[in-house]
C-alpha cells in the first residue's frame, strides 16, 4: 500500500492550518524558518505587515476544516473566511488543447491577498473534485491538527488513531469507570 498523502491542491491550505501547533502553543508564522515554509508552499512572499490577515486566514480555515467532522463553524470564523476569500481575486482560464477551466489567481497580487486568492482557487477545485470536505482538523481540543481523512467512508475523527484518538477514547473508558 503506498503512502497516503494529502491531494497536492489542498497541501497549501493543510500548511497554513498547521502553522499553529495548539498543543505546543507554538506559532512557526512567528519563526523565519516556518515562515519561508509557507512562503514557498504559498509561492508568494509575505511580510510582517500580511500577518494579521494570515492568521486569520489560517484561524478561518481550521475552523472549516473542523466542520468537516460535525463540528459547527462559528459564526464569526465563517464570516471572517467569506470575507477574506471574497477579497481574493480570480481569474478563469481555459486550456486550449483540452477545454478544461480552471480558477487562477488574479495577476498582480501580492502578500496575503495573493496567498489568500491560492488558497481560494484551491478550495474551490478541492470541491469540485470532492476532497475538500475530507481536509479536516483534528477533534482533540489540544491538537486541532489538519490532516486529510483517506478512510473509505471520511469519517475519520482524529489526525492520527495512535496518539489523539487514543487519548480520547482513554478519557472515555475513565470516565465511563468512574461513573460505574
Amino acid at each position: 500500500m503506498g503512502e497516503r498523502t494529502t491531494p497536492s491542491g489542498l497541501v497549501l491550505v493543510e500548511t497554513l492550518v498547521n502553522t499553529f501547533d495548539v498543543e505546543a502553543g507554538r506559532d512557526a508564522l512567528a519563526t523565519p524558518d516556518g515562515l519561508e515554509a509557507l512562503m514557498r508552499a504559498g509561492d508568494v512572499a509575505l511580510t510582517a505587515d500580511d500577518m494579521p490577515a494570515v492568521v486569520r486566514l489560517r484561524e478561518a480555515l481550521r475552523a472549516a476544516c473542523a466542520a468537516h467532522t460535525g463540528r459547527a463553524m462559528p459564526p464569526r470564523s465563517a464570516a471572517d473566511l467569506t470575507d477574506l476569500l471574497a477579497e481574493a481575486p480570480l481569474t478563469l482560464h481555459v486550456d486550449g488543447a483540452t477545454g478544461n477551466a480552471t480558477l487562477h489567481p488574479a495577476a498582480g497580487l501580492t502578500g496575503a491577498r495573493a496567498l489568500t486568492a491560492r488558497v481560494a482557487a484551491s478550495i474551490a477545485a478541492a470541491e469540485a473534485d470532492g476532497t475538500w470536505r475530507r481536509l479536516k482538523a483534528c477533534e482533540a481540543e489540544s491538537c486541532r491538527w489538519a490532516y486529510y481523512d483517506h478512510s473509505p467512508a471520511g469519517r475519520r475523527r482524529w489526525c492520527s488513531m495512535q496518539l489523539c484518538g487514543a487519548r480520547s477514547k482513554m478519557r472515555a473508558y475513565r470516565a465511563k469507570r468512574r461513573t460505574t
